[in-house]
């Protein structure tokens, strides 16, 4: 059984992440590539990097009309991500479309509310109440649109899965006890997310900027 941990290569160099991926590879499920590696290398990058034979999280959170939305997805079939992101704020018709263009295989998850936010910035943007209470009308949304799963904080994923039990949970934002925070506001270990409900965990910084990565990704693995 593959390692849950996905490790997140936010970086806009293909060759140092091409090297950590070959680093971690024995002790990750797969690697994430977001918006800023995939703004400066797009899809021949992901095709570059899905050589390497490991699964692809493909973390663009796409957020538009539908129509636009699922002409995106169209165009990204070639890769065949094994999981792909949209806002679950985008609403209930763009999920419908996003995952009818999607290819069978990928897991289409909406993103409830990102990890670098917190009641405060909700409030700043006009959406009353708790993160908690937010993520989980993203999450019924989503269930609701037909995705496969939700993107959320190991704080809200052992509802989100008592609210969606064969729902797919990824679960970012994902610290050591002993690491550091950086711009994420809701963290947990990985060992609690996982015991939560999280079905993979988004990991970078703390294996990504560690010295030896190996030994980063081997170390947070063996606490799973």
């Amino acid at each position: 059984m593959r390692s849950p941990i996905f490790v997140a290569l936010d970086t806009p160099d293909l060759e140092r992440a091409k090297a950590i991926a070959t680093a971690v590879r024995n002790h990750v499920g797969g690697i994430k590539l977001g918006l800023e590696f995939f703004a400066a290398h797009g899809q021949q990058g992901v095709k570059e990097m899905a050589d390497l034979d490991m699964p692809i999280f493909l973390d663009l959170k796409l957020h538009d009309i539908p129509n636009t939305v699922a002409k995106a997805v169209q165009a990204l079939r070639p890769i065949e991500p094994a999981v792909l992101t949209v806002h679950a704020g985008g609403g209930r018709a763009m999920m419908e479309d996003a995952k009818a263009a999607a290819p069978i295989d990928t897991k289409v998850v909406g993103v409830t509310m990102l990890t670098s936010l917190d009641d405060q910035d909700l409030a700043d943007t006009g959406i009353s109440g708790a993160a908690h209470d937010h993520v989980m009308r993203m999450t019924e949304l989503s269930r609701e649109a037909g995705l496969d799963g939700v993107v959320c904080s190991g704080k809200e994923v052992k509802a989100a899965k008592k609210l969606w039990p064969d729902g797919f949970f990824v679960v970012p934002g994902v610290r050591p006890a002993n690491g550091h925070a950086a711009d994420q506001k809701r963290t947990v270990t990985p060992a609690d997310a996982l015991h939560a409900g999280a079905s993979i965990l988004v990991i970078g910084r703390p294996i990504t900027q560690a010295d030896e990565p190996d030994n980063a990704a081997r170390a947070i693995e063996a606490t799973l």
